[in-house]
């Protein structure tokens, strides 16, 4: 039988070597642990990991017990001027101070010291072993005989010099791209050449231009993509037209917000001889002008959204499609997918057939002309008189289909949304908020209905679907949201199965009460995210069995996957089912990250445009309402204009104050004051920082004292 090997652990030897104060030789190692040969190579590679690691240090060919301990790691900077390095296997990150961060930039790779500072644990960094950045975006400054640029990610915390020479060509505030071309080291400064410059002070969307480069979102399609568009006819092929379900005599229309330029859906109801209510759902088939590996399809699919900014939009497809094409202008002659539903007026889907047409939309009307026709406008009813009874018609269906899902348990949020309104000019001149009427929830309920019964018949011909799922919040996320509610005096206790009604329950309780639009709020912070998936897991919020986005394949490439797919089942064509799940899996993972850089995108750009807008109203008072507690103060939302601020807590004179986080407040050591989340305060707008789009606050009574 043959000998076991031995195997010597790292305990082992960093033991054997503490207790020696002179260098041990390998062979020695090998002899006092009883390695054997079978054994030697491993201990060979424990040493030189040790060696590695820091823990032992060879003299002349032995190896010494260190008491410095060596790590290597990625630096994650924060902007309070502190980081941490993440070391892979170690299951806390160690401390960076201040001082060691300007030698680094965010990701860099780096070689560190691990030693005790007033009894815990710091790194000095002794070698970066692979820079993450070699560009920087920044401002220009100009100190004494000197040119700086500052870095605008406030994560980085080294200033780089500038030339005289790029520097003549630039004004105090110039926001540049530039190339590092020396870190910092010992006593020799960090340097950089401007390779590209973004923007001047006077510049009015520099702040949405920084944005823009900031996440890298691209402004220009390839040449090859545009060559490919310009090489599509405006005519609709006859051969096409004829194979399609000809729906161009019908009446049908379109409701958008008024600047839309990209109609994707159009919209028709009628009552059957049985008294049921017919709808038709009419959606661009953008399908058929991007193939699948086109230059234009794989741009499409890297963009996968329009990202909407407050100047300007970032389109999926180029113009000739996304607003020529594709678009159901009236009067026109367009491709679509047609979704037809009958339902009777409980708001059971009683049919529904889905088919490739060829539509003619007859009318183009704004949200707001569909309302004044709904409530009776007789300018709007002559100027639009084949749609006033279609109208009555949707609205009548809308209430039916709405209280249905209710009933079903789907959550309706409902939260404000602010809107920036802006000049001529592009300069905001009021936050307000964004009026939601019944002309939007008819839309929305109606691209519901569509987007359901898309989902149902690919699952019913045993088509693979790119759904859209949304599955229950977690159990700790729940946790937090009961306890916050328990704070506001709202006692509940979480059920055993979740469900869509506990949440609907907990909205409808707080109805009509100031805390409605916190509750609100925090509800909805409670859920997971919605995402995209080959796995049909259901649509939490909506209390959906099956859901998938279909209504908006301009703007969104996972409609424009379903349409392929919806396609492919109406053709009757084969495909590899394991295959097609596969890019599924990939494209909706691929997607749901493009479509949270679009909303982080966009909800940047809107608070850039607040802080700009706030900058007029500087020191003027408002009333808000706490909508977040945090260690260093709380958050509030002005409630004329649903801007949010921070009021520090530093900036609260008249006490001092402790941060009682499990319940949502700050409470004064003398006075017992408290601010707790959901409480009304009256603030003083501070100060503005515009490129970040921050807002700082205070709370009126200290800036009286």
């Amino acid at each position: 039988m043959a000998d076991k090997e031995k195997s010597v652990s790292e305990r082992e030897v960093i033991n054997l070597l503490k207790g020696k104060k002179k260098p041990v030789s390998f062979m020695q190692i090998a002899r006092t642990l009883g390695v054997d040969k079978k054994g030697m190579k491993k201990l060979k590679k424990l040493l030189k990991n040790l060696k590695k690691a820091g823990k032992v240090k060879v003299v002349r060919g032995k190896f010494l017990f260190s008491e410095e301990e060596v790590v290597v790691g990625k630096v994650i900077p924060y902007p309070a001027g502190f980081g941490f390095l993440e070391v892979e296997g170690r299951d806390k990150d160690i401390y960076i101070p201040h001082f060691e961060l300007q030698k680094v930039l965010g990701g860099d790779v780096v070689k560190a010291k691990v030693v005790e500072f007033k009894g815990k644990k710091e790194v000095r960094i002794e070698r970066v072993l692979k820079r993450a950045k070699h560009e920087i975006v920044g401002k220009v400054k100009r100190e004494k005989k000197q040119c700086l640029l500052e870095p605008l990610d406030e994560n980085t915390h080294i200033t780089f010099l500038l030339s005289n020479r790029d520097c003549s060509k630039l004004k105090e505030g110039s926001v540049v791209v530039a190339k590092i071309t020396n870190f910092p080291k010992d006593k020799t400064p960090a340097r950089a050449k401007v390779k590209e410059v973004i923007g001047h002070p006077e510049d009015k969307f520099l702040a949405i231009d920084l944005l823009i480069k900031k996440y890298n979102l691209p402004t220009e399609y390839p040449t090859e993509v545009l060559e490919e568009v310009e090489a599509i006819p405006e005519e609709l092929p006859a051969e096409e037209v004829k194979r399609r379900k000809d729906l161009r005599a019908q009446w049908c229309f379109t409701i958008d917000p008024e600047k839309a330029r990209d109609f994707d859906d159009a919209v028709f109801v009628e009552r059957t001889p049985e008294g049921n209510y017919r709808l038709f759902v009419h959606i661009a088939d953008v399908s058929y002008y991007v193939r699948p590996g086109t230059a234009l399809d794989e741009e499409a699919y890297k963009r996968g959204f329009t990202f909407y900014l407050p100047d300007r939009a970032l389109h999926m497809l180029p113009e000739k499609l996304s607003a020529n094409l594709c678009s159901l202008r009236p009067d026109e002659d367009r491709f679509a997918f047609t979704c037809e539903m009958v339902f009777d007026e409980r708001g059971e889907l009683l049919f529904y057939d889905v088919y490739e047409s060829v539509v003619r939309s007859k009318a183009r009307l704004t949200y707001n002309e569909a309302l004044s026709i709904i409530v009776g406008d007789p300018a709007l009813e002559e100027k639009f008189p084949e749609v006033v009874a279609p109208l009555r018609m949707m609205e009548d269906l809308y209430r039916i289909l709405s209280r249905r899902r209710w009933e079903k348990g789907s959550i309706d949020f409902d939260l404000p949304e602010a809107e920036v309104i802006v000049d001529e000019y592009g300069e905001p001149t009021a936050v307000v908020p964004y009026e939601r009427h019944i002309a939007h929830k008819i839309i929305e309920q109606f691209m519901i209905s569509a987007n359901e019964t898309v989902a149902l018949h690919l699952e019913n011909t045993g088509y693979p679907c790119l759904y859209r799922v949304h599955e229950p919040p977690d159990e700790e996320r729940v946790e937090n949201l009961l306890e916050i509610l328990n704070g506001l005096g709202y006692q509940v206790k979480k059920p055993k199965e979740l469900t869509s009604k506990f949440f609907q329950k907990i909205i409808e309780d707080f109805e009509g009460k100031p805390e409605e639009q916190l509750v609100r709020f925090l509800t909805l912070r409670s859920m997971s995210r919605a995402k995209y998936s080959p796995h049909n897991l259901g649509h939490f919020g909506l209390a959906s069995e099956h859901y998938a986005h279909f209504t908006s394949p301009i703007r969104r490439y996972p409609d424009l996957i379903v349409h392929r797919l919806l396609k492919s089942s109406l053709r009757g064509e084969e495909m590899d089912y394991d295959e097609v799940v596969a890019y599924l899996e990939e494209a909706g993972e691929h997607l749901s990250a493009q479509e949270r850089l679009a909303d982080e995108v966009e909800w940047e750009a809107i608070d850039i445009l607040k802080a700009r807008y706030m900058r007029s109203r500087l020191g003027e008072v408002f009333e808000g309402i706490i909508t977040g507690v945090v260690q260093f103060g709380f958050f509030v939302e002005l409630k004329e204009t649903l801007v949010e601020g921070l009021v520090r807590i530093n900036t609260l004179t008249d006490d001092d104050y402790v941060f009682d986080e499990p319940a949502h407040r700050f409470v004064g050591v003398r006075t017992g004051k408290v601010y707790r989340l959901g409480d009304t305060v009256r603030v003083k707008v501070l100060a503005v920082d515009e490129e970040r789009g921050k807002i700082e606050l205070m709370l009126a009574e200290e800036s009286q004292e």
